[in-house]
């Protein structure tokens, strides 16, 4: 339904539904009664007695309806018809607020927003709101197929036209004339209004045959590298060779969407899957970028659109050849770094009970290596996004959006176990009192390096003097201090400053033309030495 709020030139209104119609009746099918409503239902039945409107089923003059629509001329309602959203399986979802819409996806795939449109709306001299309704052309031909009926547009429309003498001329001379179209497929009326010329019209149009659209297939694609076309028996017969390489940003689709499941597992392998439904599987990260599948693996039970997916992004071998596969990949970065945060957390754990100072918890940074070899990063959906794929253009808000989840991860370690740490060993308090988690660690960082360039164990850490040097800068902890830069870079200024400490640290800075995808690995490796920096002292003292 669209309403225009006055009567000047140009304005319009517009009532639309559709209708199914067997194909058998629309050639003699006219204009429906309901061209002048834009509803399916006027108001409520009027009863008089019980079981009054047990006959009452709601309908265009007979035929059944895509969208349920009901109006009693102040009050409108709107929904996809129960019969559509039922037969093809589809779910409901509702937008409120402000918006107050239905979106209806298929889950069983998935595919999200296959129709949509406003609930309601409400008149008084004029519409609160233009009301639509969309749907998916192949979702919707897919059901007219299920029927076997065609789509009928079902309108009534209403404009103030300009006085001119070709208008005029369709109405012979008269102030008021109604025209017969061939085919009775409408009915058009135009008379003298204040302001121009009224045109009005009623008409039932033939609008979507219930032919299916062409469907996303898998068989015979073309895969480089294999010779022929592939199909799914071919696919399945192959128990040797057919190895294809692919873009791993086929792998974005599924980590930028909540409704599937892309957690890399521990070796590794990034197996997008949706739901226990379906799941890719075997698929192997090899150098920085690509992603190693067997078509045998990529062509077990799947939806089709999904093999279309991955074909996408399939690299040519000759390109292959010239590629580094050896490299890291981001998943095997992100497993070192949290692999020194597990040590950072057992190696400061074990140091504070050998020192008296108590713990409330058993983990630092919420992270268990108890839970890590038990069930990967499942438990940790922040591990899964700090691995998620990083090509080599990222652009710069993902990189500093990538370097904030970085540091995030570890800040979680409790400030006030760090300066227990630290008054154990002689600090004083007034001076750890204003100093954040960067500047606590590299305090400790210090004193493990003194213990252990003396051979001493932990025991030696407790003592009543400031120990000397322990606020000196430690420039094995700079990358850390370069990613806090890098985490708050929200100005061009900033950033800029932060650029020249990747620099200064040996980093190209020229390279970004190009890209962030390698600053990202050059923080990642720097933060991870960093951590590495911290462990190796501290687990030789407690070792002793």
């Amino acid at each position: 339904m669209r309403q225009s709020d006055d009567d000047d030139v140009g304005s319009e209104t517009l009532h639309l539904l559709m209708a199914l119609v067997p194909e058998e009746d629309v050639e003699k099918l006219g204009v429906l009664n309901e061209a002048g409503d834009g509803v399916v239902a006027q108001s409520v039945p009027r009863l008089a007695k019980k079981g009054d409107s047990k006959e009452v089923v709601p309908s265009v003059s007979g035929y059944d309806y895509v969208v349920a629509s009901w109006g009693d001329g102040s009050f409108y309602t709107y929904s996809l018809a129960e019969k559509v959203w039922m037969t093809l399986g589809l779910t409901p979802r509702c937008l409120g607020n402000d918006q107050q819409r239905l979106v209806y996806d298929d889950l069983g795939l998935p595919e999200f927003g296959l129709a949509d449109g406003e609930i309601s709306a409400e008149f008084h001299w004029s519409a609160s709101r233009p009301v639509s309704w969309h749907m998916s052309n192949e979702y919707l031909r897919k059901y007219l197929w299920m029927r076997g009926a065609i789509g009928v547009r079902v309108f009534y429309y209403r404009t103030l036209l300009v006085d001119r003498p070709e208008i005029r001329g369709l109405m012979g001379g008269q102030s008021h004339a109604s025209i017969d179209a061939a085919g009775k497929w409408c009915d058009l009326d135009i008379q003298e209004a204040e302001g121009g010329l009224l045109l009005q019209m009623w008409a039932s149009v033939a609008a979507v045959s219930c032919e299916l659209c062409p469907e996303q297939s898998a068989e015979g694609l073309v895969w480089p590298g294999i010779d022929g076309p592939m199909t799914r028996d071919r696919a399945n017969a192959t128990l040797h060779g057919g190895v294809v390489h692919l873009d791993d940003r086929f792998l974005e689709r599924y980590e930028q969407s909540v409704f599937y499941d892309s957690t890399p597992s521990r070796r590794g392998d990034s197996n997008p899957s949706y739901r226990g439904q379906w799941s890719f599987t075997d698929c192997k990260r090899v150098g920085r970028n690509l992603v190693r599948v067997s078509i045998r693996e990529l062509y077990k039970p799947k939806p089709d659109r999904e093999i279309v997916h991955a074909h996408k992004f399939v690299v040519d071998p000759a390109l292959v050849a010239g590629r580094d596969l050896n490299e890291e990949h981001i998943v095997s970065k992100t497993q070192r770094f949290v692999e020194q945060l597990v040590l950072l957390d057992e190696g400061l754990l074990g140091l504070a009970h050998a020192v008296g100072v108590n713990v409330e918890s058993n983990t630092l940074f919420g992270i268990s290596r108890r839970e890590l070899d038990a069930n990967g990063w499942m438990s940790y959906p922040q591990l899964g996004r700090l691995a998620q794929v990083v090509p080599l253009d990222l652009a710069q808000g993902a990189f500093l959006s990538r370097c904030k989840s970085l540091h995030e991860i570890w800040q979680r370690i409790p400030k006030g176990f760090l300066r227990s740490l630290l008054r154990r060993a002689g600090c004083p308090g007034e001076a750890l009192k204003d100093l954040g988690s960067l500047k606590l660690l590299q305090g400790l960082l210090n004193i493990f390096e003194e213990l252990d360039a003396h051979q001493e164990n932990a025991d030696a850490l407790v003592s009543k003097d400031e120990p000397e040097g322990w606020q000196r800068d430690n420039q094995r902890m700079a990358p850390l201090f370069l990613n806090n830069d890098l985490r708050i870079a929200d100005a061009h200024e900033t950033l800029g400053g932060a650029l020249q400490a990747l620099q200064a640290m040996g980093f190209d800075i020229a390279s970004l033309n190009q890209g962030y995808g390698r600053a990202i690995d050059f923080v990642f490796d720097a933060v991870t030495r960093a951590f590495a920096a911290l462990n190796e002292p501290l687990h030789r003292v407690l070792r002793r």
